[in-house]
């Protein structure tokens, strides 16, 4: 028997129609959000009532996942992912790919939770660096409905190489994906012969990516859908590119995917997408079995994370689209505490290294770890004014996008053009109040995962590294617990403007004043006044458009 035979999964299930109606749910970019709230989705508790309201009605139902599921939340990192393979076997997934965040406890306990699971963890694009070039996870799985073979193919993004810790995906190397399904789908013909073929994929839509889902429909043959996730799209019909649905649910069970196939004569006639959002199952009940198996992990982890460490006098805003994309109190408060363990001149750390918020209030040990899940450590490297100025320009190239490579910084303001192209964006860049030395030697606090190049920082990655300190979240909880009540705030650091002819433009945020726009931008104030013919000094108002002198 073949090696790919032999790696796939066969399962058979007896239908009674002549044409075959088959449901497919699905989710991807969970992040471990178990349970229903205010910065999640429906919960698990609801989508397992949703499928097994469809499963009493046919036994035609797969339930699938694409990724970035074991990791993320404290529920899902104190037990290094076990939670998650508890509810996903609870709720009955038929089969998962890994996405990048899935690595993050390494590929080695990626193996153990996929012996955990009771539905294959798949991926045909992922192989072990010795000589085998074995597959290190089943390449895809085979089901048989009815007589009808449908086969399905894991492919996971090579990001992954960088997105996690180089340790993390030691030994095993991501393949081009592209390349991996069309091999998959010749050798499935070939020896299996099967009606359709579904690839779960966790390589989004990002049109910065090198490798995308759009890339898998236009350039590979004979797919005839694509469950894809990375990008958190929210497809609310799918996307049909080069005759192939793709579909993607979003993120953090905001919504559950749904498809809905047509199968006659063995072969695909009609397919069907929708999304099933968290409004619309508000009137759902939540599956009480989940609901007590969540509860009972839960309780078991209590001890540790119920601990109050402090308090804070503010929201602390984590939400994604904030803190990709400038400054917010909270990625100062991490920069911050960053500088209050390492013996450093600044704090560059990577905004998708902050996965969430923190409502104003007592602050808990657990509240700390699930905003800062991915058990990173703080490194402190030696570089010169031009190393860090290439790296936070690098951190710049994606804004507006929401990406993680976006930074956070403390002892440090950022002044970037936004109607540059990437790359270009004619910074300021201040270290204690001045301007940055291209051959001036910086101690930066970053992460161990940026110092690795991860986020795509290989500049980083030479640099002299002078000191390693304690874990990020650890840090974090130290300087909460020393301060006792914080209230951080939004001070200048991140300042986006953009070119109007000869000027930059500022627009005024609420709190804003005249004095400090002039001190972050280093321009006079009465130039300022008599550029902008402000009346009253006193008085600027939000939204308002303030012209500034251009950089030198």
């Amino acid at each position: 028997m073949s090696l790919v035979l032999c790696l796939l999964v066969s399962f058979s299930v007896t239908a009674a129609a002549d044409d075959l109606q088959l449901k497919i749910f699905h989710t991807n970019d969970t992040h471990a959000r178990v349970e229903a709230g205010k910065y999640a989705g429906m919960g698990f508790a609801k989508i397992s009532s949703l499928v097994k309201e469809a499963r009493n009605e046919s036994d035609n139902v797969f339930v699938i996942d694409a990724g970035d599921a074991f990791h993320g939340q404290i529920i899902a990192n104190l037990v290094e992912g076990k939670s998650i393979a508890q509810i996903y076997n609870a709720i009955g997934y038929d089969v998962m790919t890994p996405g990048n965040h899935d690595f993050n406890y390494g590929v080695k306990r990626l193996k153990e939770l996929n012996e955990m699971t009771d539905f294959p963890v798949i991926a045909a694009n992922i192989t072990n660096k010795d000589d085998t070039q074995d597959y290190p996870f089943p390449p895809g799985e085979i089901k048989t409905i009815d007589g009808v073979k449908i086969a399905f193919i894991g492919l996971a993004t090579p990001e992954t190489a960088y997105k996690t810790h180089p340790k993390n995906v030691q030994g095993i190397t991501f393949q081009d994906p592209i390349q991996s399904a069309q091999k998959m789908v010749d050798r499935l013909q070939k020896q299996e012969n099967p009606d359709i073929i579904i690839a779960v994929s966790h390589l989004g839509l990002s049109e910065g990516s090198k490798y995308t889902s759009a890339d898998v429909a236009k350039k590979v043959d004979a797919i005839d859908l694509i469950v894809d996730g990375h990008s958190h799209h929210e497809l609310k019909e799918g996307r049909v590119i080069n005759d192939t649905p793709i579909v993607m649910a979003g993120e953090h069970t905001k919504n559950l995917g749904v498809v809905n196939l047509t199968i006659e004569n063995k072969k695909l006639v009609n397919s069907e997408a929708n999304l099933i959002t968290k409004k619309e199952a508000a009137d759902v009940k939540p599956d009480p079995e989940i609901t007590k198996l969540v509860q009972e992990i839960k309780q078991e982890q209590d001890k540790i994370t119920s601990e109050v460490i402090g308090k804070t006098a503010v929201e602390l805003n984590g939400a994604r689209a904030n803190i990709r994309t400038g400054e917010t109190n909270l990625g100062n408060l991490v920069a911050d505490a960053m500088l209050s363990a390492a013996d450093a001149d600044v704090a560059l750390t990577n905004s998708g290294g902050i996965r969430d918020s923190i409502a104003q209030g007592e602050i808990t040990k657990g509240d700390i770890i699930r905003v800062l899940p991915l058990g990173n450590y703080v490194v402190v490297k030696k570089m010169k004014g031009k190393t860090l100025m290439e790296a936070v320009e690098h951190g710049l190239t994606q804004y507006p996008a929401h990406e993680g490579l976006f930074p956070q910084v403390g002892n440090m303001s950022i002044i970037f053009n936004r109607s540059k192209p990437a790359g270009d964006r004619g910074m300021f860049l201040h270290v204690n109040g001045e301007f940055v030395k291209p051959n001036k030697y910086y101690r930066v606090a970053t992460n161990d995962f940026m110092a690795a190049g991860g986020d795509g920082y290989d500049m980083l990655k030479d640099t002299e590294t002078v000191q390693e300190a304690d874990g990020l979240a650890e840090i974090v909880i130290d300087y909460i617990k020393d301060k006792g009540t914080i209230a951080p705030t939004q001070n200048g650091r991140i300042l986006s403007v953009a070119k109007d002819n000869n000027h930059y433009i500022y627009k005024v945020e609420a709190g804003d004043t005249l004095s400090e726009i002039s001190n972050w931008f280093g321009v006079e104030m009465s130039k300022i006044i008599k550029l902008n013919n402000i009346e009253n000094p006193n008085l600027v108002y939000p939204d308002t458009k303030i012209k500034l002198p251009p950089a030198q």
